[in-house]
């Protein structure tokens, strides 16, 4: 499978797309006024501390609280299970006590004490950041966790006997009181490049410790890399063909860094010299405006629609245009099919994450229920993001999860609309105009003034005018008072004013 880079260096914003035998698959994007901090490193003050909810809330010097469970502040394997999901890794480890359930939030933090915390997840939406009291900091080839004792292969790494090789490696040059996780990218690698790696993380912790001392909460003392080198660091391995990038700068500024630290792979980056924009050049705007629509047309003629809410995204296969040439079954398996592979993509895409239902067309057969259920499984293999997913019901409906570390794709790109305040629709104009009808009796049945001036939206002030003027004019006999219609375009198409004159 070719793979390949391709990065967009702008002055405002930076960003990335990975394709995968030509096909986007996933996107990037760091704006210089609104960079992310997952991963960052914190010296923080508890501001409060919840018993009821077994959680914290943290300064760490944003404008929102970070948020501390009571399972991020224990010292226990399980502290490092959203990394490993995110490795697909698996601990190899040393026997060691069970985390104690006795212990409480109010029994280990308190108000105003500083504590150490790393950003585990994004702000997102009106939730503030997620934190853990364990750190974790990645290199090239290990991911660093002091404090613990534990050495982690990826699970990608299939082959038994480099398996142990690598364990073996790390197991004779780890740190005292540090634990290590063995990254997929360190297949093959020597024990020279582990214990340059090694060192540079052994620094890197050093400098932490040293900021922490000399610096009071809330203090920001290790910021994640940048965009792109997070993806020379997490992405850019042998697997990768070529990255082309098309900012001089940044091309120079990648390759002194790729040739210093892995110099076998300074070859495949690539400038870009192109007349037309890289992105438009690769097809990725294209994918990027199709990834923001809500409508996805299959190539049958069969369509989904994609609806995300605060708490879950809804999935909705359709056959549309799709007739199919057999039977109603076939043509709803196959429409199945065909969308459950463009849903996997659409996930990644779009970075998706949460709780997702799946709306698929009803299928009679149990046989192929399960064939979608089967066929769903294997399109999610390749997503690097943890799911989970039940079995798909009688009606249709599969229930599944996905990692969500940071915010969609539309979330990053969007806002809500101003006009329907994120509604997605408004009342119509008729709807308005029954409403004015029923504001303007209420204010002649009120008030001895004899004229009602009504302001209304230019749109609603049509329909009054002519669709619905037997409406005005009834009332006017009803009441024997004068209605006075006023449009205003600038009012919004549900507001309006009747006022007795």
């Amino acid at each position: 499978m070719s793979s390949e880079i391709i990065v967009n260096a702008g002055r405002e914003e930076t960003r990335v797309a990975l394709l995968e035998n030509g096909l986007v698959t996933e996107i990037f994007i760091d704006r210089k006024k609104d960079r992310g901090i997952a991963g960052n490193v914190y010296k923080a003050r508890v501001m409060k501390v919840l018993p009821g909810m077994q959680a914290a809330f943290v300064d760490i010097g944003l404008e929102k609280s970070a948020f501390l469970y009571v399972g991020d502040v224990f010292d226990s394997t399980s502290e490092y299970t959203p990394l490993m999901e995110d490795e697909g890794l698996e601990l190899e480890v040393e026997p060691k006590r069970k985390r104690s359930h006795a212990n409480q939030i109010e029994d280990l933090l308190q108000e105003g004490q500083e504590i150490l915390v790393q950003v585990s997840k994004e702000p997102i939406s009106t939730k503030g950041a997620r934190v853990t009291t364990y750190i974790s900091i990645p290199g090239r080839y290990l991911v660093m966790m002091p404090g613990v004792h534990h050495i982690g292969v990826s699970r990608r790494i299939e082959n038994g006997e480099e398996r142990k090789r690598l364990r073996e490696i790390v197991g004779r040059l780890r740190r005292p009181n540090t634990g290590y996780i063995i990254r997929t990218a360190s297949q093959g690698r020597s024990e020279e490049e582990f214990t340059a790696d090694i060192e540079f993380l052994a620094r890197l912790w050093e400098t932490i410790q040293k900021k922490r001392e000399r610096t009071s909460a809330p203090a920001l003392l290790h910021n994640e890399l940048d965009l792109v080198f997070r993806v020379i660091r997490d992405t850019f391995t042998r697997d990768v063909d070529r990255m082309v990038i098309d900012s001089d700068e940044e091309y120079q500024r990648v390759k002194d860094f790729i040739e210093a630290s892995v110099p076998g792979l300074g070859r495949r980056v690539k400038p870009y010299d192109g007349d037309e924009p890289i992105f438009e050049h690769y097809g990725v705007e294209i994918e990027i405006s199709r990834a923001l629509g809500r409508k996805v047309w299959l190539k049958s003629g069969g369509y989904i629609i994609i609806d995300q809410t605060e708490a879950l995204t809804t999935i909705d296969v359709n056959t549309g245009r799709y007739v199919g040439k057999r039977s109603l079954e076939d043509t709803i398996l196959k429409t199945n099919l065909e969308a459950l592979r463009e849903i996997a993509y659409q996930l990644r895409l779009r970075n998706i994450g949460g709780i997702i239902i799946l709306d698929f067309i009803d299928m009679e057969r149990e046989d192929n229920r399960r064939r979608v259920y089967s066929a769903l499984q294997e399109a999610l293999s390749s997503d690097k993001a943890k799911t989970t997913i039940s079995h798909i019901s009688p009606i249709g409906l599969i229930e599944m999860t996905r990692k969500r570390i940071r915010e969609s794709l539309g979330r990053t790109l969007c806002e809500s609309c101003p006009y329907c305040d994120g509604r997605g629709h408004i009342k119509s104009a008729r709807t308005i105009c029954y409403e004015v009808f029923r504001a303007i009796r209420r204010a002649f049945s009120e008030s001895e003034e004899k004229k009602a001036l009504v302001t209304v939206n230019s749109v609603v002030a049509d329909m009054m005018y002519d669709e619905e003027r037997q409406g005005v004019e009834e009332l006017e006999r009803e009441f024997q008072k004068k209605i006075v219609i006023k449009a205003d375009p600038n009012l919004h198409q549900e507001q309006y004013e009747v006022v007795m004159v």
